[in-house]
This record gives C-alpha cells, sequence and structure tokens, in this order.
C-alpha cells in the first residue's frame, strides 16, 4: 500500500482513535499520528518506522503484524492478546510533530491522564521525551522511569522510534521498551 504526496496531505489534522481493548497492561503513548498513521489507521504506521520491529525483537508481541496498512482483525487481536495498547499525547495528524503547540500537547497530557485512569494499565511507556516534557511540564524530565506516575500508573518516557532518531537502533528501542514491558508483566 502506497499513497502519493496529496494523499497523504489529505489526511492533515484527521484523528485516529486509540488502540485499546478493555484490560491493556502496556500502554505506550506516541506524540500524535503521522500521515501515513492517519491514512491507514494504525498506529506508528510509516514503513520503516521501527516501533513495531522493536516490540518483536523486545519479545512483547509474537510476530510482526502488517503494519504499514489498516491492521487485519488477526494482527488487533494478537496486540490485544499481549495486553498492548497504544494511544497518543494528541490525536491530530501532522507531518511532524513539531507542528503541534504547547498547549495542544498540555491539553493532551491532561486527556491521556483522563484516559489512563479509566483504563489502568499497568504501565505507561511514553515515546517522545521532549513532548512529555512539554505536554506534563517537566522540562528537566529524563528518559526512564519517571518518579511522577500518570494517574497512579508506572510511567517510563522512551526514545520516540521516528526516524529522525537516527542513532537509535531497533535493538536499542527493544531493550528500553523492555523495561516497561516487564514491569506490565507483559513479558518474564
Amino acid at each position: 500500500m502506497g499513497f502519493t504526496r496529496a494523499e497523504l496531505e489529505s489526511f492533515r489534522d484527521a484523528t485516529i482513535p486509540p488502540l485499546v481493548e478493555p484490560g491493556v497492561r502496556l500502554l505506550f503513548v506516541g506524540i500524535n499520528p503521522g500521515l501515513w498513521t492517519a491514512a491507514t489507521g494504525t498506529p506508528f504506521a510509516r514503513p520503516g518506522n521501527r516501533f513495531w520491529p522493536a516490540l518483536v525483537t523486545a519479545g512483547i508481541l509474537p510476530r510482526l503484524p502488517r503494519y504499514a496498512e489498516p491492521l487485519s482483525p488477526d494482527d488487533r487481536r494478537m496486540i490485544f492478546d499481549a495486553g498492548v495498547g497504544v494511544d497518543n499525547l494528541v490525536a491530530r495528524a501532522t507531518v511532524r510533530a513539531d507542528e503541534l503547540s504547547r498547549d495542544e500537547l498540555r491539553a493532551g497530557a491532561t486527556a491521556l491522564a483522563g484516559r489512563v485512569a479509566a483504563w489502568r494499565p499497568r504501565a505507561v511507556a511514553v515515546v517522545g521525551l521532549t513532548a512529555y516534557r512539554q505536554g506534563f511540564g517537566r522540562p528537566r524530565a529524563v528518559a526512564g522511569r519517571q518518579d511522577d506516575d500518570i494517574a497512579g500508573v508506572a510511567t517510563w518516557v522512551l526514545p520516540n522510534p521516528s526516524g529522525l532518531n537516527a542513532h537509535d537502533t531497533v535493538e536499542s528501542f527493544a531493550r528500553a521498551y523492555a523495561g516497561p514491558a516487564r514491569a506490565a508483566g507483559v513479558i518474564g
């Protein structure tokens, strides 16, 4: 599945719902959907994004979903059966996360805290340090387990799998993502 630039641009400002089912144990939180994600309805959908391969490498998922297109019912079931959910700080699709305002990130953090309180996962993993700092008003936050939980749920801030983080690899993402997965009981 491929899209022209114009087709992708038509999804600017579109929103996608969270990929969450009751009983979620590990909630990954992206910054906001990219245009490819908005076009497919699949989180971290852009071909070459390292999120899904990192989940497989970490042992969080048993196999790679077909993520550059709408998720099949079997792929959705596999993700939910693993206890994994995916949400975003901001639901509005953009080309780059730096198109979001600080106010959008703050409002998104407040709304996310409400969803986390309702869903009660065992761990939250926010993938995007700068967005976390701005959204939650924690300018000195560093990557890793946070002292401040979200809605009483253990929270990690981890590297974003975007191609903009070129120095990270699938393996380094997998190592980082394994910490909250262990805490959530998703992996041993």
